[in-house]
């Protein structure tokens, strides 16, 4: 079942498969051949431990991360990954802004940078400005509404990753 969410600043529908950590366990290979076509997105336990696997399937394979896992065990694949999906298991925990802007800034990563989990409306815009590219929404938010939020606000003060010159710069 396809999900909608946004993505690149407009409402797209999501042709990738979130596979959840404890879909795969034992049977890794098993449920790898049921999703033989399609886009994947796998835990990093998973892509850690068949990675020659998942890039020898025919879809494409993403990897997410929980909010405890650094993106640095990823550091060596970032060019062979076109989706890294961030977790966000409470919308009060923001460990994963700073796996984003890590990914982007320091990494030099280019691919999609989904936000997944506990995803809400007013923390696009923030999140956004660290790096996300796209954001699956919770079941329970309105993707149109949610969508204003990317321009909630007209500028910024501080630097990011979306504009690393400050607003005292810009206007000097």
């Amino acid at each position: 079942m396809s999900q909608t969410l946004i993505k690149d600043g407009s409402i797209s529908t999501d042709n990738w498969v979130l596979l959840a950590a404890d879909t795969l366990g034992d049977t890794q290979a098993d449920k790898l051949a049921q999703h033989d076509g399609d886009d994947i997105i796998v835990p990093l336990n998973c892509w850690l431990e068949i990675r020659e696997q998942l890039l020898a399937r025919p879809g494409k394979t993403g990897v997410w991360l929980q909010s405890n896992e650094t993106p640095l065990a990823l550091a060596e694949d970032l060019s062979r990954l076109p989706l890294i999906a961030l977790n966000f298991p409470a919308f009060s925990d923001g460990r994963a802004y700073s796996s984003a802007r890590e990914l982007r800034q320091n990494m030099g990563y280019t691919g999609e940078l989904r936000a997944i989990g506990d995803v809400l409306r007013d923390q696009l815009f923030y999140m956004a400005r660290c790096g996300f590219n796209a954001f699956a929404l919770r079941d329970d938010q309105n993707a149109d509404a949610a969508l204003g939020a990317l321009t909630d606000f007209r500028d910024a003060y501080q630097a990011s990753v979306d504009r690393p010159e400050p607003l005292f710069r810009r206007r000097a």
